[in-house]
């Protein structure tokens, strides 16, 4: 089981678009790929990764590693490592990955690419292309140590479907309750009926522009309308028309939708860095020099309270 591996980001049984982002991406490296999954109860899950060309699954069950908690994680791979010696992981660039990644860096003294928007790893080496400057430049980082570690970005990956063996193995359990020493009481999922921020097709946004919570509502019926995530600058998140983990931008969260549509929002170098890499960007705001029209693949200069309305009316006939 040396190879590449795509270590699976779920929680209870439900896996996260950027883990088949992740196997589509490595398939084309032409190495034995093999999806990691941790927790309980997960083994059912193994012919998902299949479809999407893993061609081993390594499955890894016990109550330590029902929730994702640092400590367990690292031992439990470290042992994985030090008994399969993989060529590459690769993890995704989320809350639980970045700090899994980084924290695996850190207890084996290796090098680690993170937020990367692309990928190639051959034997002995891994490099990885990485968005600077808000999205300005690309950088090219190498890492050469072994096994060579990664984190990507969800949404920058196709998905392929391509048929892997799939076959499953059963890792043994590696991890105690000493290596526990973070304990999750409880998890309380946001309840909502849009898609996740980081993984939508279509993202809706809106900004200072919106002046208060009704604005908001007017910027949310053209996300619900869309069947879109709705995102939020970081000037409405401070001001409390929108919760804190649907910020977009270097202090919360990245996203590469299809279509990304800005309302109300200027478009400060901060919040151009979470969204810039989207396919397409539309955006509506009043001040025809705002930044947000110099990544933008078409724009609208007129006040939001009337030009998202008439798109709304428009959209329902």
């Amino acid at each position: 089981m040396a190879g590449t591996w795509v270590f699976v980001e779920q929680r209870d049984g439900n896996v996260r678009k950027v883990t088949y982002e992740m196997l589509s991406t490595a398939k084309k490296f032409g190495d034995e790929l093999t999806a990691v999954v941790f927790g309980k109860g997960v083994e059912a899950l193994a012919p998902e990764f299949a479809k999407y060309g893993a061609d081993k699954v390594l499955v890894v069950e016990d109550d330590l590693l029902a929730n994702y908690t640092t400590g367990a994680f690292v031992a439990q791979i470290t042992a994985l490592i030090n008994e399969y010696k993989p060529n590459a992981i690769l993890f995704a660039h989320s809350f639980n990955g970045r700090d899994f990644a980084s924290r695996l860096a850190q207890k084996l003294q290796l090098g680690l690419a993170t937020d990367a928007i692309a990928a190639e790893v051959t034997a002995g080496k891994g490099v990885f292309t990485r968005s600077i400057y808000a999205g300005k430049a690309l950088a090219k980082v190498e890492v050469t140590t072994s096994p060579i570690l990664a984190t990507i970005r969800p949404g920058v990956g196709e998905l392929i479907e391509s048929a892997g063996a799939g076959a499953v193995a059963k890792g043994a359990v590696a991890v105690s309750a000493g290596d526990v020493y973070q304990t999750v009481k409880s998890f309380e999922p946001t309840v909502s009926a849009r898609p996740e921020l980081t993984e939508a097709e279509v993202v809706v946004s809106g900004g200072r522009g919106c002046k208060g919570p009704e604005g908001i509502k007017v910027v949310e019926t053209l996300a619900d309308l869309l069947g879109a995530a709705m995102g939020g600058s970081r000037a409405s998140i401070d001001s409390g028309w929108l919760g804190h983990e649907l910020q977009v931008g270097q202090t919360g969260k990245v996203v590469n939708p299809n279509l990304y549509i800005a309302c109300g929002i200027s478009g400060a170098i901060q919040h151009l860095a979470g969204m810039s890499s989207s396919k397409f960007i539309a955006a509506v705001n009043t001040d025809t020099e705002a930044p947000i029209f110099s990544v933008s693949d078409f724009g609208v200069v007129g006040d939001l309270f009337k030009v998202v309305p008439l798109l709304v009316t428009e959209l329902k006939k």
